[in-house]
Order: C-alpha cells, then structure tokens, then sequence
C-alpha cells in the first residue's frame, strides 16, 4: 500500500491536521490545516513530498486557519463543502470569541466537493461521503483500498460525537451520518478530528445502528 498518513497536531484546540501522501509519487494532500502553517510546512519538507491539494472535512476555524497561508505558500487549491462556505466567512469571528485570537486571512475556496465526488492522491482514490450534522456541509473522506476514512469532527475514538448545539447543526442529521460511516467495513481505521484515531468495530458498540 503506497498511500501514507501523517498526522499533525495543531492549534490551542489541539486539532488533527493530516498529511496524506503517496510514497512512491510524492504527491501529498493537507486535510484540515487547523493552525501552524509553519509547523506544518516544516512537516511536509521532512516528508519530501510535494502538496497538491487542501481538504476541509468541515469549516470551523480550528480546522482551516492555517489554509490560506498553506494555500500561498503551495499555490494549491483549497476544497470544502459548499454548505460550509459561510463558516470561511466567519473565521475570523468565530477564533477571537472562542479563543480570543484572530484568525488572518481566510482561505480562498478553489472548488466544492459533494457527496460521489473523488479525489487522486497519487495513485489512490479518495471518495467523498456527505455526513452533515455538525456542520451542513461536513464531510467524511474515504479510501477503499486503503480502508481508511477521515471524519473530520463527525465522531471520535471511545464514543464521543460532534456538538450539534450550533444554531446550524442537526442532531438527527449527524446520528445519520455516524450510521452511515459504521456502516462501512469493521476494520476500516477512522481518522478523527481530534484524539487519536480509532476503527469501526471500536465505535460500533457506542451507537445504535439500523
């Protein structure tokens, strides 16, 4: 398996910052550039590999402040949902009053991605699964082959799911959108917004699916 994961901790929220990579091409994606473009750039020159792409499982700040300057540096594309697109609008807002900073620049938005869309890393095929509920526009990214599947703040490792207290989130849409992600092969490793990552199998008896 060529495709490569590595995972960067971020930001006063402590949020995972992924760094996916094929180690036979060297063509990397950066999804959920949360804070620290530096610490991040600085991850990327280690790996030796080149950044072709920015992914934003969803588009609260603690996830995408570092996009705009990561997005400069590479002149890559920057992709999100396009539900979530008012939440790059609110960055700036939304940093100061949670963690009393401000953000910089938000990051230009190059496409949107929706629910069958794929994406190449290298040789691998990433699948884009819709998983609202924490935020209209959240996304899972999804590798078959692999059996791997990034779930932004969706759901994390021992239980534990996204707020849904937010005037735009839905409850019953993220319960939808945790049964729809367990519902995919028990070994498949879940890599979670925050925390360590965690597998199906692990969460299932958490939830209750149908």
């Amino acid at each position: 398996m060529s495709l490569r994961v590595k995972t960067i901790v971020v930001g006063q929220l402590q949020a995972n910052c992924y760094l996916i990579f094929d180690s036979e091409k060297k063509e990397a994606s950066i999804i959920d550039p949360g804070d620290d473009a530096d610490y991040i750039t600085r991850v990327i020159a280690d790996e030796k590999v080149t950044p072709t792409q920015i992914i934003a499982t969803h588009g609260h700040f603690d996830h995408i402040m570092a996009a705009a300057e990561l997005q400069l540096a590479y002149n890559i594309p920057f992709l999100i949902h396009q539900k979530d697109e008012f939440l790059i609008k609110r960055m700036n807002e939304t940093a100061e009053h949670f963690i009393g900073v401000k953000a910089g620049p938000s990051p230009r938005i190059s496409a949107n991605l929706e629910k069958g869309s794929k994406l190449n890393v290298g040789k691998s095929r990433i699948e884009i699964i819709e998983t609202p509920g924490h935020t209209p526009g959240s996304i899972s990214l999804y590798d078959k082959k692999a059996g791997f599947v990034w779930v932004g703040d969706l759901l994390f490792a021992g239980g534990g799911v996204g707020r849904t207290d937010f005037s735009y989130s839905n409850q019953r849409e993220l319960d939808i959108s945790i049964e729809r992600i367990l519902r995919l092969p028990e070994k498949t490793i879940l890599y979670c917004g925050h925390g360590l990552e965690t597998t199906v199998a692990a969460e299932l008896p958490y939830h209750t699916t149908h």
